[in-house]
């Protein structure tokens, strides 16, 4: 009769630790990877729109973020934010600047293109449009959600980049152009790469398409 061999203490414990080490393993090599696995993406021909002409899709690798423009609120800057959008100009530009759960900043059309970024200079190109003067408003509140379009520290020297808050951010109202608000994909903000090192994220991730919902 074979008797059956118990294993020790030690046996026990070394095999506990194997299959630790393997959770981890399939957690780094196949789970981490995959950031989109849990999030939803949005089909804007799903959605019922008030007023469709002033809806983005913007196309990041996670799935798509839908924003509602404020053209009433800032029509300058949104008629130049629509001119870029529907000539594809954004398009292949990354997200230069990322500060973690606090906002991401892209529309460096100039220097960060995906073909032909520039790791010197980018964060301070433009579209070649010329800048245009702020449309500061006191009305609206910068809650997480809000997009506005960046500028120098001067004012009237907006231009192409523009910003998407991850918090509320108080301190933003009566200072910076509001040109619309994430209404759908809100969490996908959350994937979008940061180097928690810098502000300017060395490898960015980049716009894969942006276009308005009726072009």
């Amino acid at each position: 009769m074979i008797e059956k061999v118990k294993q020790t203490t030690s046996e026990k414990l070394l095999l506990f630790l194997f299959f630790i080490l393997g959770l981890i393993a399939i957690y780094i090599f196949l789970i981490l990877p995959q950031k989109c696995l849990f999030i939803k993406n949005y089909n804007p021909e799903n959605i019922s729109f008030k007023n469709p002409k002033d809806i983005a899709i913007l196309n990041v690798n996670c799935g798509n973020i839908i924003i509602k423009l404020y053209p009433k609120i800032s029509p300058n800057s949104v008629e130049r934010f629509k001119k870029l959008i529907s000539s594809g100009k954004y398009n292949n530009i990354a997200f230069h600047r990322v500060i973690k759960n606090v906002l991401i900043q892209s529309g460096d059309l100039e220097f960060g293109n995906k073909d032909n970024y520039n790791y010197l200079y980018i964060g301070s190109g433009n579209s070649g449009l010329g800048p245009i003067k702020s449309e500061l408003n006191d009305q609206v509140e910068f809650k997480a959600g809000t997009l506005g379009m960046a500028r120098t520290n001067k004012l009237n020297t907006e231009d192409s980049q523009f910003f998407i808050l991850l918090q509320d951010a108080p301190l933003f109202k009566g200072e910076y152009t509001p040109i619309g608000e994430v209404v759908y994909g809100f969490e996908i903000l959350d994937t979008i790469a940061d180097d928690h090192r810098r502000e300017y994220v060395l490898r960015p991730d980049f716009i894969n398409s942006f276009k308005l919902l009726t072009d």
